[in-house]
């Protein structure tokens, strides 16, 4: 569990009220999915801070084109690029993980992908995406640039990412 004090200091351009939304699903989320130690809060967080814009951005700026057609991703109906684009504080991406999420929950996201975008689910994919790719385990062994890369494809903002982790392991010592 994180304190709220704690929580601002790693997120401060998230203000109290996106804070305060937020709060007790990203404690939910820690403690359904095990983000239990230091360095897995630490990677879980700065991950998410990184991904949602210090929690303003739950929902993906660009339009999805890019995604249309992806059958990796699921994608095989016009318009799937732009609808499944990236929702959650980690961003799930594709009809395939939306269907996906929407199983293990019992909940219609490929229906209703904005969903996705109310604080409670966006914390709860975000933990449900960290646990499908096991990245506790490299959490455990400090593997941040491979969670990075699990999580975005590549290494698109490592050096913000690394800047959050090292803040946050700073503030949960």
């Amino acid at each position: 569990m994180i304190t709220r004090q704690q929580l601002k200091d790693i997120m401060p351009k998230a203000g109290p009220i996106r804070r305060n939304s937020f709060f007790e699903h990203i404690n939910e989320t820690l403690e359904k999915y095990k983000i239990n130690t230091r360095l897995r809060m630490a990677a879980f967080l700065a991950q998410i801070a990184h991904e949602s814009g210090q929690l303003v951005y739950v929902k993906e700026l660009a339009s999805g084109e890019a995604y249309e057609g992806r059958k990796d991703l699921g994608n095989i109906n016009p318009g799937d690029g732009k609808k499944y684009r990236g929702r959650g504080l980690i961003q799930i991406t594709g009809r395939a993980n939306y269907k996906e999420i929407s199983d293990d929950f019992g909940i219609d996201f490929v229906t209703y992908p904005d969903f996705l975008e109310c604080p409670r689910y966006a914390a709860l994919s975000a933990g449900w995406f960290w646990d499908e790719h096991d990245l506790n385990k490299l959490a455990d062994s400090e593997s941040f640039t491979l969670i990075t890369r699990v999580i975005n494809g590549g290494t698109n903002g490592l050096l913000d990412r690394k800047a959050y982790y090292r803040k946050a392991l700073e503030v949960l010592k």
